[in-house]
């Protein structure tokens, strides 16, 4: 199990970017936009640095849903691997069988 500490920390940069991402959109729209003023873009990359930095998607980190882990997580599923082999061996998820041999 994650620290709760840090599955809090996550959700609150989930909380930022989805409150900064209209406005970190259309600043990144006006710098990237080659038929502006220099001056206009560079104001625009400007106030994208005053934005805070937990406010960028690329901060946000896949985490299990059930223990919290940041590790061997499964995207399709949205778990990570030991607790899908544990819900596999209680029989939680039809179709999947333990293997051994």
């Amino acid at each position: 199990m994650a620290k709760k500490s840090m599955i809090e920390r996550q959700k609150k940069r989930q909380r930022l970017v989805e409150r900064h991402a209209a406005k970190r959109a259309e600043l990144k729209e006006i710098a990237s936009d080659q038929e502006r003023p220099m001056e206009e873009r560079f104001k625009a990359r400007l106030e994208l640095a005053k934005l805070p930095r937990n406010s960028s998607p690329t901060r946000l980190h896949n985490r299990c849903r059930i223990t919290g882990r940041p590790h061997a997580y499964y995207r399709k599923l949205k778990m990570s691997r030991i607790a899908l082999r544990e819900l596999g061996s209680t029989g939680h998820i039809p179709g999947l069988v333990k293997s051994s041999w």
